[in-house]
């Protein structure tokens, strides 16, 4: 699922910092089943089948079972492989863009540039951060706004989308609003520290950083979300799906009362399907999105529910912010180490006066598009693993509920897979780098075959 204020370029910044190294997040924001195709490249590939770990993929016919393992129709066939080779084109080349932009606007001296016009405006820090953010912000993103229009072209292409261009670009502005504003804070936080402590502004930042990183965890279903898209109460319109929920949540252990069930108008920009617990506290909700309700059966949904309360049960919540906390503090202080070594180095070129200069903040920016590209790989094997335990979970607890729940769990897998065109037969290397889930195919194969019951063994999770 995309989050809405973090996928253009810069409410990349130290924002998405957080948000990458703080695995919580896609836990605690939207912990969802799998993630949606219409969202930005880099995501496209989350769920997708390594070749050798599964039966090869076959077109269905009518002597073979859909659950028994993912199929698809020729056409949509076709579709999934153009569609997904799309998505890894555009996911590498907006990492290469986003470096050479960053690189550019250092060797031009535009972000010299943008400084001295801040420096100009006042004397005072904070006012100088309030013009000198913005601008970086608003160019670095506007620099990657073609592809961001090439894939929402594309997913409007394939039916992934049915977001018009207006709406489109009202969200765009939306997230640039909000990421912005997000971005100044952290920024002003940040050179504070550094003009308070030069040499030890990675550590001292790390602690400010957890707190606003939890701040956003807590708004977001509150504030953020709803900028974006409709909630109404899901009991208004099912309330014989809440009453299920219910008997699922209470047996999970995790009991969310009827006012925090919530129905999200999802198929106003989408065709994909999903489900979410979201928030922390007082913000802590299930989000069912209309379009898993439209194309799926009860049975199913409830299934896709049980995988969301399966982060929670499971502790992901807690181990990916412990986690997340611990990468942090490395990644801060390889952007200290890095940050002197290339002012070090091309300073001058840049006329970039020190680390406190704002100028500086591009040169940060660059190494973040390095440090989150490279550490993708690991981010995404936790992430697969967690993933698979939620589906573990999941079949656990649907177990004796749901009739037949193993080829209930399936079919939503089939489902998913057809609805997101996923692609049938990614290269490894793209399994490798890109996929923060388990491939569809694998977890359509598990989910028919686990069955710890009929062999007389016990349940990994709900006993």
């Amino acid at each position: 699922m995309r989050w809405p204020i973090l996928s253009n370029r810069f409410a990349l910044p130290l924002c998405a910092l957080l948000v990458f190294l703080f695995l919580i997040l896609p836990r605690v924001r939207k912990a969802q089943l799998a993630s949606p195709a219409e969202d930005r490249a880099s995501e496209t590939a989350s769920q997708l089948p390594p070749a050798n770990e599964v039966p090869p993929l076959v077109i269905s016919t009518s002597e073979q079972t859909k659950t028994e393992q993912y199929t698809l129709s020729h056409e949509k066939y076709e579709k999934a492989v153009a569609y997904s080779r799309a998505g890894y084109t555009l996911y590498f080349l907006s990492y290469i863009l986003g470096g050479l932009f960053l690189f550019l606007i250092l060797r031009l001296g535009i972000a010299a540039r943008f400084r001295d016009i801040a420096e100009s405006a006042s004397q005072r820090r904070w006012v100088q951060g309030l013009v000198f953010v913005p601008l970086l912000v608003l160019l670095v993103d506007v620099l990657d706004l073609p592809v961001r229009l090439y894939w929402h072209r594309l997913s409007l292409h394939y039916e992934q989308s049915v977001q018009g261009w207006g709406s489109w670009f009202w969200d765009w502005t939306k997230e640039e609003l909000v990421g912005i504003a997000i971005a100044v804070v952290l920024v002003l936080v940040l050179f504070a520290v550094m003009r308070f402590s030069p040499r030890r502004w990675w550590l001292l930042f790390w602690f400010p950083a957890v707190a606003i990183l939890l701040v956003i965890i807590v708004i977001m279903p509150l504030v953020i979300d709803p900028l974006f898209n409709k909630f109404d109460p899901l009991s208004e319109q099912h309330a014989n799906l809440v009453a299920s929920i219910e008997k699922l949540t209470k047996r999970a252990g995790v009991p969310i009362p009827p006012e925090r069930m919530f129905l999200e108008e999802a198929s106003r920009k989408t065709n994909a399907i999903n489900a979410y617990v979201a928030g922390l506290g007082a913000s802590k909700r299930v989000v069912i999105w209309d379009t898993l309700i439209q194309k799926t059966s009860n049975e199913e949904t409830l299934f896709v529910v049980g995988h969301e309360l399966g982060h929670y049960v499971l502790g992901h919540v807690v181990k990916g912010f412990l986690a997340g906390a611990a990468a942090l503090l490395v990644a801060l202080y390889l952007l200290f180490r890095g940050l002197h070594w290339a002012l070090g180095r091309w300073g001058r070129d840049w006329k970039i006066v020190g680390a406190e200069d704002w100028a500086s903040l591009a040169v940060l920016l660059l190494l973040l598009q390095i440090l989150l590209f490279s550490s993708s790989p690991a981010i995404n094997w936790f992430s697969r693993m967690e993933e698979h335990a939620a589906d573990v979970y999941a079949l656990e607890i649907t177990h004796g509920l749901i009739a037949n729940s193993s080829e209930v769990a399936a079919h939503a897998f089939q489902v998913l897979g057809e609805l997101d065109l996923s692609d049938p037969n990614p290269p490894p290397f793209i399994t490798f780098w890109l996929y923060s889930h388990p491939p569809v195919a694998d977890r359509l194969v598990f989910a028919h075959t686990y069955d710890p019951w009929s062999k007389g063994e016990k349940p990994k999770y709900v006993k």
